[in-house]
C-alpha cells in the first residue's frame, strides 16, 4: 500500500532540507591585453591588490581602479589571454604561504617551489601588504645582530629591527656583504630570508650552492624572480619577502631579510605604472614611488616584549651608476633608512675588501647596537681612522713630514689593513674585539703591515689556545673586565714575541 500522507511528508522534508550550491561570481571582460597588463571591464566591485583569475587559471592583480575599467597586472606571460576572455574576482587580496616550512627552499614570489625539491607543506597564508607595526608596537633597537664583518661591526653596527642600506656601485660587494651576514648568523636563532629581484638564475643557483655548503641554507629562504619574468612578479618579490618574514616576527623570532636589490625593484614599478598610463614624475618614476619603498622598509622592526619581542631587520642593496648617491632612488631610500654602508669603487681596486667607506657610512642606531666590548676598542678604532683619513688628505700635497705625522699615517694604514676580511669568513664578536684590541693598543706597531693578516689569523688561533676563558668571558658577557684586558695584554705580549 502506498501511503501518500508519508510521501508528501518526506518531499517536504526534503525541500525543506534543500540548499543550493549555486555561487554568485563577478565577472569582468578582457578589453585591451599586452605587455604582461591587462584593461578588464566589468568588475565593479574588485578591491585594490585583489586577485583576479584568468580563463587559463593564470593569476593577476587589481592595480589600476578607474572609472570604466580595471588596470590589472598579470604574474606570468600574458600569451594565452586575448580580448573577450572572462575574468573571475577570486575575493582573495594577493597573498603567499608562509611558515617555517618555507626554510631551506628557493621559492618564486607567489611562494611556489623552484628548486625542485617538491611541494611546501603549509597551510598558512598571509596578505603580502601590511600595515607596520605603530610605534606603541615597537621597543627601541637595542640588541646587537654581528654581521661578522670587523669593519661594520666596530664602526657601523647593526642592530635588531634597524634598516641599514647598502649602496654602491655595480661589483663593489654589495651581496657579498649581504651573503656573509647570513653565514654568521649561524647557530644564534637567527632566520633569513633573501629576495633577489631580477638577478640571473645562475647567480641565484651559484648563491644557494654556498649556503648549503657553509650549513647556512636550513635556516634561510631564497625568494627570486629572473629579469625575463613578468614586471608584476618582480613589483611583489621583495613585500612577499617581507610577509614571510613577519609570520616569522609575529612568533617572537628573529629575522634577516636582504632586498637584492631595490633599484631594479623600483625600476619594475616604473615600468607597470608607464604601461598604465600613471602620470610619470622624476626620472619617469610614478609619483608614489617613494612611497613603494617606505611602506615596504617600515615593516622591519623590534617588536614589543607584549608582542613576543620578535624583530625583523631590513638590508635593501641599491646599486648606483658612478657613485652618483644623489640619484632619485638612492637619495630616497637613504632617507628611509637607519644609515648606510657606501661602497666604493676606488677602495675594490686598491684591494680593500670590503670596501666600505668609512667615512660615509654612518649606523644611526650607533652604540646602543653593541655589546660593551666591542664599544671599547671601536671608539679608540674611529678617532685613528678620522685622523688618518685628514692626514692622508694632507699628506699628498705635503714633501717631506715630521715623525709624528708618519707615524700616525702608518698607524692608520695599518688599522685599514686589519679591516680587510676574505669572503665567506665571517670572524665571531670576541675574536674581532682581541684582534681591534691588540690594534688599538699598539701591539701591531712592529708588525710589517703586509703579514697583518697573517698575524690576525695566527693570534685567533693562538688566543683560544693559550687563554680561552678570554674569548668565552667577552662571548657570554659582552663585556671586556679588567682582568681580560690584563690577561689579553699578556696573551698579546707573549704571541708577538714568537711571530
Amino acid at each position: 500500500m502506498i501511503n501518500a500522507d508519508e510521501i508528501a511528508g518526506i518531499l517536504k522534508q526534503q525541500i525543506a532540507n534543500f540548499t543550493s550550491d549555486v555561487q554568485e561570481d563577478e565577472v569582468g571582460t578582457v578589453i585591451e591585453v599586452g605587455a604582461n597588463l591587462a584593461r578588464v571591464y566589468g568588475l565593479q566591485s574588485v578591491r585594490a591588490s585583489e586577485l583576479v583569475e584568468f580563463p587559463s587559471g593564470l593569476q593577476g592583480v587589481a592595480l589600476n581602479l578607474e572609472e570604466d575599467n580595471v588596470g590589472v597586472v598579470i604574474l606570468g606571460s600574458d600569451a594565452g589571454i586575448k580580448e573577450g576572455d572572462k575574468v573571475r574576482r577570486t575575493g582573495r587580496i594577493a597573498s603567499v604561504p608562509v611558515g617555517e616550512a618555507l626554510l631551506g627552499r628557493v621559492v618564486n614570489p607567489l611562494g611556489q617551489p623552484v628548486d625542485g625539491k617538491g611541494p611546501i607543506e603549509t597551510s598558512r597564508y598571509r596578505t603580502i601588504e601590511n600595515v607596520a607595526p605603530s610605534v606603541v608596537q615597537r621597543q627601541p633597537v637595542k640588541q646587537s645582530l654581528p654581521t661578522g664583518i670587523r669593519a661594520i661591526d666596530a664602526l657601523i653596527p647593526i642592530g635588531k629591527g634597524q634598516r641599514e642600506l647598502i649602496i654602491g656601485d655595480r661589483s663593489t660587494g654589495k651581496t657579498a656583504i649581504a651573503v656573509d651576514t647570513i653565514i654568521n648568523q649561524r647557530g644564534r636563532g637567527v632566520f633569513c630570508i633573501y629576495v633577489a629581484v631580477g638577478q640571473k638564475n645562475s647567480t641565484v643557483a651559484a648563491l644557494a650552492q654556498t649556503l648549503e655548503q657553509k650549513g647556512a641554507l636550513e635556516y634561510t629562504t631564497i625568494v627570486t624572480v629572473g629579469p625575463s619574468e613578468a614586471a608584476a612578479l618582480r613589483w611583489i618579490a621583495p613585500f612577499a619577502g617581507c610577509a614571510m618574514g613577519e609570520e616569522l616576527m609575529y612568533g617572537g623570532k628573529d629575522v634577516l631579510i636582504i632586498y637584492d636589490d631595490l633599484t631594479k625593484h623600483a625600476q619594475s614599478y616604473r615600468e607597470m605604472a608607464l604601461l598604465l598610463r600613471r602620470p610619470p614624475g622624476r626620472e619617469a618614476y610614478p609619483g608614489d614611488v617613494f612611497f613603494l619603498h617606505s611602506r615596504l622598509l617600515e615593516r622591519a622592526a623590534k617588536l614589543s616584549d607584549e608582542l613576543g619581542g620578535g624583530s625583523l631587520t631590513a638590508l635593501p642593496i641599491i646599486e648606483t651608476q658612478a657613485g652618483d648617491f644623489s640619484a632619485y632612488i638612492p637619495t630616497n631610500v637613504i632617507s628611509i633608512t637607519d644609515g648606510q654602508i657606501y661602497l666604493t669603487p676606488s677602495l675594490f681596486f686598491q684591494g680593500i675588501r670590503p670596501a666600505i667607506d668609512v667615512g660615509l657610512s654612518v649606523s644611526r642606531v650607533g652604540g646602543s647596537a653593541q655589546t660593551k666590548a666591542m664599544k671599547s676598542v671601536a671608539g679608540q678604532l674611529k678617532l685613528e681612522l678620522a685622523q688618518y683619513r685628514d692626514l692622508a688628505a694632507f699628506a699628498k700635497l705635503a714633501s717631506d713630514l715630521d715623525k709624528a705625522t708618519q707615524m700616525q699615517l702608518l698607524r692608520g694604514e695599518k688599522l685599514t689593513e686589519l679591516l680587510k676580511q676574505p669572503q665567506y669568513q665571517p670572524m665571531p664578536v670576541e675574536d674581532q674585539v682581541a684582534i681591534l684590541y691588540g690594534a688599538t693598543k699598539g701591539f701591531v706597531n712592529d708588525v710589517p703591515t703586509p703579514r697583518l693578516q697573517e698575524w690576525a689569523t695566527a693570534f685567533v688561533g693562538y688566543l683560544h689556545r693559550a687563554a680561552p676563558t678570554v674569548a668565552n668571558s667577552i662571548a657570554e658577557t659582552g663585556q671586556l673586565s679588567d682582568g681580560a684586558k690584563g690577561q689579553l695584554e699578556a696573551t698579546l705580549a707573549e704571541f708577538n714575541k714568537s711571530f
